[in-house]
């Protein structure tokens, strides 16, 4: 038996992986944990590692059955065969997974003018200042490079 890769519908990852599981398929949706930020609280939720994707093991004649749930798409293929994925490199996935640290993003509210460093990306280390936010991003301008760029909010350290 194989693993394959399955195409799924955007967002459905997490229940697709359980309705497989529910037919008695081994399944594998590597999840990571965010925190994300409404406006009136912060939550932990579990967001899938890879989008859009599910790892599947299951023999070639059993392939089929799959397509019952009906937001799977299709099958990822690799020079006109489906994908196979080696247990070692799933086993990897799973090590690092288990080895994974939720680091707490602390979130603030910037505003136009706020001078900030930024912690990460290419330009790690260069001081700038907050041009304009969004509610997942904000343009920064680097004077001294004279550059205009968008970083996420955990990039940043005020």
């Amino acid at each position: 038996m194989n693993w394959y890769v399955l195409y799924v519908k955007s967002q459905t990852e997490k229940k697709t992986a359980t309705a497989l599981e529910r037919m008695g398929l081994e399944v594998f949706c590597p999840t990571k944990t965010e925190v994300r930020q409404w406006s009136d609280r912060k939550k932990k939720v579990k967001v899938p590692l890879f989008k859009s994707y599910v790892f599947v093991r299951l023999s070639e004649e059993e392939r089929q059955q799959v397509f019952v749930v009906h937001s799977v798409v299709r099958y990822l293929f690799w020079l006109g065969k489906p994908a196979v994925v080696r247990d070692e490199e799933l086993e990897t996935v799973k090590k690092w997974l288990a080895d994974e640290l939720v680091e707490e993003v602390q979130v603030r509210q910037f505003s136009p003018g706020d001078r900030v460093e930024i912690k990460g990306g290419v330009f790690k280390g260069q001081s700038a200042v907050v041009d304009q936010t969004g509610s997942r991003k904000v343009r920064l301008i680097l004077k001294h490079l004279g550059v205009i760029v968008e970083a996420s909010y955990r990039d940043l350290v005020s």
